[in-house]
């Protein structure tokens, strides 16, 4: 029996469902397996990237269940990691989408191997995974980076095309954490590419695989010929299939709180009587296409949850002209410098703010703020 049958089996829609989920993390469970396809990771990456719950909120249930810190340093990092892309996306801008530190090097392919997107790259592993990802939204962290390496650091494409490839499936696709876990993998992040050979894919996939082109030694990849199966591409167009615009219905006398694709909070202003409107705006999605699992997703959830939102299919600046909305809210978010309002700020765990050039430069201030 398959472990996800569909993206609904994985990722419930209820909030109260999501709060059961996080009150059942095994933090010291997760660090000692997170690595393995079957490890105890959480599955609440969409909600965090939606702005559904915020790791804030995560690591204080979990302080607050009795947990030492120093005893689950692995689970909390992994949740600063979040904090840490969206603080070098605020820094950075749309220098994220440049190669940030280093050029990649070497690179032979614009475009994204024909194998990955048909899940055909003869990696059991990895060709599963895909054809999973493609109907749940889902990947593990290590088949993302597994998935990176091939398509860099074997196929020798740049990162960026994809990156874009990846968000565009992924439920939990936030631009900051995809684009830079890409270029860290790629070495245009970071001081050394990440490889993974056969032997490291059957040990954490549970595979037996041999005579492929990843099962050589790590010595090999400085000098491995791009394999013939990578070499041709996909031409990759990417569209966002948004829902028709219905007519609403907005109370001037009322504020207005905007909610978007990284923001569906429940709770925020919840005893506020306001206009609530889910916010999609077609700009933003041609810059950064989703597929239809994530459109799906953050529209029910929002009818779900929200009460009374709308849906408004247009610009910022439309919504605001065509219904002289008033006194509106949103959240921070690097999305949102064009918005205009009472800009409230987003939770993350700690008071780390700005550019640092590596995570653990970042995550040495973090840990001065828990007590180890």
């Amino acid at each position: 029996m398959e472990l996800f049958e569909n993206q609904d089996s994985i990722f419930p829609i209820k909030y109260a469902e999501v709060l059961q989920r996080v009150s059942k993390i095994d933090p010291i469970k997760y660090g000692s397996t997170r690595n393995y396809i079957n490890g105890s990771v959480t599955y609440l990456s969409p909600y965090i990237s939606r702005g559904i719950i915020s790791t804030k909120f995560i690591l204080s249930e979990i302080l607050n269940r009795g947990y030492a810190p120093a005893k689950i340093e692995k689970f909390i990092q992994e949740l600063a990691w979040r904090d840490y892309w969206q603080q070098v996306w605020i820094s950075k801008r749309d220098g994220i989408n440049q190669d940030i530190k280093h050029p990649q090097n070497p690179i032979s392919i614009l475009g994204i191997s024909l194998s990955i997107v048909e899940a055909n790259t003869g990696i059991v592993a990895i060709d599963k995974a895909i054809n999973k990802f493609y109907t749940t939204g889902y990947l593990h962290n290590h088949l993302r980076m597994y998935i990176a390496s091939i398509a860099c650091n074997v196929g020798q494409s740049h990162w960026k095309v994809p990156a874009q490839w990846m968000y565009y499936h992924l439920l939990d696709a936030d631009w900051a954490s995809n684009a830079l876990s890409w270029q860290w993998v790629a070495g245009a992040n970071a001081n050394k590419k990440y490889v993974a050979n056969q032997d490291n894919i059957n040990r954490y996939c549970f595979t037996q695989q041999k005579n492929t082109f990843l099962d050589v030694s790590y010595e090999a990849f400085s000098n491995l010929k791009i394999p013939e199966i990578l070499k041709q591409t996909s031409p990759l167009v990417l569209k966002t299939p948004l829902p028709i615009q219905k007519s609403i219905v907005i109370d001037e006398r009322l504020p207005t709180y905007i909610y978007n694709i990284y923001n569906l909070d429940p709770t925020w202003g919840k005893d506020i009587s306001a206009n609530r409107v889910l916010l999609l705006e077609p700009s933003h999605f041609s810059q950064f296409p989703v597929a239809q699992n994530t459109i799906s997703f953050i529209s029910k959830f929002s009818e779900e949850n929200i009460e009374h939102i709308q849906v408004y299919i247009g610009e910022f600046n439309e919504l605001i002209s065509a219904y002289n909305c008033k006194k509106v809210h949103y959240k921070e978010h690097p999305i949102n410098s064009h918005y205009r309002g009472i800009e409230v700020p987003r939770d993350s765990m700690f008071d780390v703010k700005g550019y640092y050039p590596s995570f653990f430069s970042f995550w040495k201030k973090c840990k001065k703020q828990l007590e180890f």
